[in-house]
């Protein structure tokens, strides 16, 4: 722990939140660079504390990969390296291979990382002010927030009343044993549902599942023949699945982020809905009963279960009792769960349904705060969901910012003959 004290904070250009694909990845590229930086939080921890051990990623593995600056460091490195199956497409690629790729990431593209939790970025004369939770304090002319899902996760009204230990967020279990021989229920018709069903099962669990969606609709299984050129012009193969809508929203999201607000809203909102991935079906289906069509009415806890009251579009009801009820809901990005933000810095970021309103280069209302990742979604698109993009924003960015550095190096420079209150306003620029 540093102690400042009767000195100066320390300044750096660069102050990154957050330890996941695309803190890690915007950290590689600041360094080669030569950007001063500093980078806190656990590696991969979304990844390692907030999925169930056991589960497969939806991405291909050619989707699956970190950005480095020559990009000699893609999960098929790795996994040659260690051994390990891999393939392009086709193949699923285990949660725990996956995390295991990003600490190794992170081992040699940002070593300086620091296992330290932020508490506090304020605003200051010429930047931010960043405290961490060990006391220490420092200057950042930018700060880069790459906090991703794990603050974000959303629980539905009418359950999330009730006390924790009958209602959690699918995020709140990486580890099911404690479910053996309970019953549980689970609310959703996506991944995080329909694979958090299949693994609960397997660990002894009497498993339910509830979903408003009337099917799940799970993806089609590979067909394991090589795509013709005419397959490949009808429907691009991109990292976040097959089409020309999608090759528009990986391959141009800075066109994306200039189209009209309305368009942009409902098309994050209403692209890749809930869907699980087809290697999970035949652990589900006739094992794990589903309920579909329904919406949950009401929910209370009775004799040490969860009532839940469904009611489906023809005002048919029924009743489930559970000892157990997880919320695979998803997740909504919503700046107020930042808590380490400043409450008046929070208060002056132009947001729109709670996501902040960003520029063509990530930045925010608040000259010098940026944020990459899902709090990027309703500005540059659904690519910003998931690992893939990560690299689209660690180049973009990166360039911007060393661009921003080299500028405000410059201006310090010339202001050292100014009188010194001149000085510090130009510095502050």
């Amino acid at each position: 722990m540093k102690d400042n004290r009767g000195s100066s904070p320390e300044m750096v250009d660069v102050a990154i939140v957050g330890a996941g694909p695309y803190g890690l990845s915007v950290a590689a590229h600041l360094r080669a660079l030569g950007v001063s930086f500093r980078i806190f939080g656990s590696p991969m921890n979304t990844w390692l504390t907030q999925m169930p051990a056991g589960m497969r990623l939806k991405s291909e593995g050619f989707a699956s990969s970190l950005s480095d600056p020559d990009s000699a460091f893609p999960l098929s490195e790795y996994c040659r390296e260690q051994g390990l199956p891999y393939a392009d497409t086709g193949l699923p690629v285990p949660l725990a291979t996956f995390a295991a790729y990003g600490i190794e990431f992170q081992r040699r593209f940002v070593p300086s990382l620091e296992e330290e939790k932020v508490a506090a970025v304020r605003r200051s004369g010429i930047g931010f002010e960043v405290q961490l939770e060990n006391g220490e304090l420092f200057l950042a002319r930018t700060v880069v927030i790459a906090a991703g899902i794990s603050h974000f996760g959303y629980v539905p009204p009418v359950l999330a009343s009730l006390p924790e230990e009958f209602v959690t967020h699918s995020s709140r279990h990486s580890v099911l044993d404690d479910f053996r021989g309970r019953d549980v229920a689970i609310i959703g018709a996506g991944a995080s549902a329909v694979d958090l069903a299949a693994l609960l099962h397997q660990a002894g669990a009497s498993v339910q599942l509830i979903a408003r969606s009337k099917v799940i609709r799970f993806h089609d299984p590979p067909t394991g023949k090589p795509r013709t050129i005419l397959d490949k012009i009808r429907r691009p193969l991109t990292g976040i699945g097959s089409g020309w809508k999608l090759a528009f929203y990986t391959y141009a999201p800075h066109l994306f982020q200039r189209l009209p607000e309305e368009v942009r809203l409902k098309a994050v909102k209403k692209t890749l809905g809930p869907a699980p991935g087809w290697f999970v079906k035949q652990e589900v289906v006739g094992k794990v009963p589903f309920h579909l069509g329904f919406d949950i009415a009401a929910a209370n806890v009775s004799n040490g279960k969860v009532v839940l009251e469904l009611v489906d579009e023809n005002g048919t009801r029924k009743q489930l009792s559970a000892d157990h009820v997880v919320a695979a809901t998803g997740y909504k990005v919503d700046l107020n769960r930042l808590e380490f933000l400043d409450r008046g810095l929070q208060r002056t970021i132009h947001s729109l349904e709670q996501s902040p309103v960003l520029s063509g280069y990530f930045e925010s209302s608040i000259p010098g705060l940026y944020f990459v990742g899902t709090a990027a979604a309703n500005s540059f698109g659904p690519l910003m969901r998931f690992a893939y993009g990560a690299d689209y924003t660690a180049r973009r960015i990166t360039r911007h910012l060393a661009k921003r550095v080299s500028q405000a190096t410059f201006r310090v420079k010339n202001a050292t003959s100014l009188p010194t209150h001149q000085r510090e306003e130009v510095v502050g620029r």
